[in-house]
């Protein structure tokens, strides 16, 4: 359809999971996407070789978000590369989820560092050139766990949780400037982590779960589209449950 025709985006953490999907609904879509990944070369250089065409330009950057510094050096290095950033995904994220009572400091603070600063850094070192364009869209991963918490997520409930709230002061402070920002909530999405689950725990998740099934990277890819594109123009500062009825 191409509906991303003429605009690039950079998605971080679009190797693997929903990330992936992220990158090939916006790249079927006529974008130019640059995505970062970690440490997973090997996966990343297959996406771009499978994606790259004549029509699509797509290049990997590894890259921590959670470092500030290698976050405005990405910002810097594909906005050399590409002339410009339309709209960002702020992707990026980790469990490490225990009990409280068995959180480690660690723990905390590498959930926290990756989940919530990586999203304060790419948006912050994005924010000049997109205000000197007077247009951009900004869309963070947030999660259904960040508006109703999980027990023994304590750390990624309140990274999620925290995205929410970055997400709507950043939206009244640079609406003004035609640059919107909103946050998706995805549920339970079919990935690579959830595959490693028992299918009790799957049942468990399930029994919870209006439409009775596992959502699909797709299918939050879609609302990134949506979102993305000039479909949602005049939405901002919302957050979007992608969740099958989870969070109602």
């Amino acid at each position: 359809m191409g509906l991303l025709k003429g605009k690039m985006a950079l998605i971080t953490g679009g190797s693997r999971g929903i990330g992936e999907s992220i990158v090939r609904k916006f790249v079927s879509e006529g974008a130019a996407v640059a995505f970062t990944y970690r440490s997973s070369s090997e996966k990343a250089d297959k996406i771009v070789a499978e994606l790259s065409s004549a029509h699509s330009k797509v290049k990997a950057y590894q890259s921590d978000a959670a470092d500030f510094a290698q976050a405005e050096l990405l910002i810097k290095s594909v906005l050399e590369d590409f002339d410009k950033i339309d709209i960002l995904v702020n992707n990026a994220g980790i469990t490490q989820d225990n009990l409280l009572m068995r959180m480690s400091e660690e723990q905390w603070d590498n959930v926290i560092n990756v989940n919530l600063k990586s999203v304060f850094n790419l948006t912050k070192h994005v924010m000049r050139h997109m205000m000197r364009n007077r247009a951009g869209s900004i869309i963070n991963m947030s999660s259904v766990v960040g508006v109703f918490g999980n027990a023994g997520q304590a750390n990624y409930a309140a990274s999620k949780a925290g995205i929410i709230g970055f997400t709507k002061s950043v939206a009244k402070e640079v609406g003004s400037r035609n640059i919107r920002c909103n946050a998706i909530a995805p549920g339970f999405i079919e990935t690579d982590m959830t595959e490693e689950l028992d299918d009790k725990t799957k049942e468990a998740f399930l029994s919870g779960i209006p439409m009775k099934r596992l959502g699909q990277g797709e299918e939050v890819a879609n609302t990134c589209l949506f979102l993305g594109s000039d479909l949602g123009s005049y939405i901002s500062g919302q957050t979007i449950s992608v969740c099958g009825g989870l969070n109602t």
